[in-house]
């Protein structure tokens, strides 16, 4: 891959995401990412935290599950997962789903213009093991049930209007969404062994109550060309959603999704691979693959959610493996660029930054207990190129 023609702009907020490029070259496809030196350079010691950074990074703690969170009375959900940053004012907002079962649901922190939390509440309740998700570019929150038949929930980042269930979306085991605004389509993985990827196009752009789900049909190569086709019935019963479609293509358990510059890119638990369309071209690949790794291990493994910088850096959270999150750069080196340590029973969640791009959010989910109601909430702030 080559990733050198980015378009360089703001990741959340009002702007558009930009992350992706010129990936052919010709008919020929590149290579996965490889490893080598990260833009920040070594890992330093655990910082106070049990956090792992680059020189000039810092972390603090946000929020810990079971405990109000500093400076209100609002108690931070269990589990914390899937997330994402919202421009509020000259403030943002990080908005924390809840991967349990019962219960389920998301959450917010609201942050002034020099980062100091002003509130924390509740946006959406009462559903089951809200995974990961996406942002959307009117600014609302897309919060994914990962159970059989679940739905995605629409919600309000900034706590004003409730919640809606958007079944049109599809019912599976959702995991993530990504939106496309030059497409006008909504990008969503699954959660299953033999899942599939799948598009939803709304009948009108901005409005997620009516539209159409379609499903990735392409061959079983790991690079490739790809359609699209309707899936007959988005309510995936008596048929799962995956099995209704002849061709679909299957991934090994779909994880985090992420959307820029004409390029959706998406993890696949099951084999550890980023996968990377490229929709210009109607063409698939992989931008990493940790079984085609040369020259000693593999320095991403249990991949996970994943997010990008405003430079185009690509951030993926691990599942496991070292508990890092990595960073794939635009020259298509993977490295570490935070671990944390001491939490061997959780995993990275929710990776998102702020606005300006210098703060870059995360959870361990279970933290130092392995519990589900240990889960921590981090912030790291520092040089991050934009």
């Amino acid at each position: 891959m080559e990733r050198r023609t980015f378009l360089r702009g703001a990741v959340v907020g009002s702007s558009a995401a930009a992350f992706g490029g010129t990936l052919m070259r010709g008919a020929a496809y590149a290579a996965p990412a490889q490893p080598g030196p990260g833009p920040y350079g070594a890992l330093g010691a655990a910082d106070a935290n049990g956090i792992m950074l680059p020189a000039g990074f810092t972390s603090r703690v946000i929020a810990r599950s079971g405990q109000n969170v500093a400076g209100t009375g609002y108690t931070w959900h269990n589990a914390p997962d899937g997330g994402a940053c919202f421009a509020d004012g000259t403030g943002w907002i990080y908005v924390s789903n809840s991967e349990i079962n019962p219960g389920g649901g998301a959450s917010a922190v609201k942050f002034d213009p020099s980062g100091t939390i002003t509130g924390a509440y509740r946006i959406l309740s009462g559903t089951r093991q809200n995974c990961a998700g996406g942002r959307t570019p009117w600014n609302t929150w897309l919060s994914c049930e990962e159970v059989s038949l679940g739905y995605v929930y629409e919600t309000d980042p900034y706590g004003v209007n409730a919640a809606v269930q958007r079944p049109a979306l599809g019912r599976f085991k959702h995991e993530a969404a990504a939106a496309d605004p030059v497409r006008r389509v909504i990008y969503l993985t699954e959660d299953e062994t033999d899942g599939c990827f799948y598009r939803f196009v709304p009948t009108t752009w901005g409005n997620l109550s009516s539209g159409t789900l379609q499903v990735l049909k392409a061959g079983t190569a790991t690079s490739g060309t790809f359609t699209w086709a309707t899936v007959p019935d988005r309510d995936g019963s008596p048929t799962a959603t995956r099995n209704q479609v002849s061709g679909a293509k299957r991934f090994s358990g779909g994880e985090g999704c992420h959307y820029a510059n004409d390029t959706v890119w998406f993890t696949t638990k099951g084999d550890n691979r980023v996968w990377q369309l490229n929709l210009a071209t109607s063409t698939y690949e992989l931008a990493y693959d940790d079984s085609l790794v040369s020259g000693g291990g593999a320095p991403l493994t249990g991949v996970d959610n994943v997010t990008s910088s405003s430079y185009g850096d690509l951030y993926v959270a691990e599942d496991g493996g070292s508990m890092d999150i990595c960073v794939i750069t635009p020259d298509d080196v993977v490295a570490p660029f935070l671990r944390v340590t001491g939490q061997s029973s959780s995993e990275i969640t929710g990776p998102a930054f702020s606005p300006a791009g210098n703060r870059l959010y995360f959870s361990s989910q279970r933290g130092t207990t392995g519990s589900s109601s240990g889960g921590i909430t981090y912030e790291v702030t520092g040089p991050f190129r934009v």
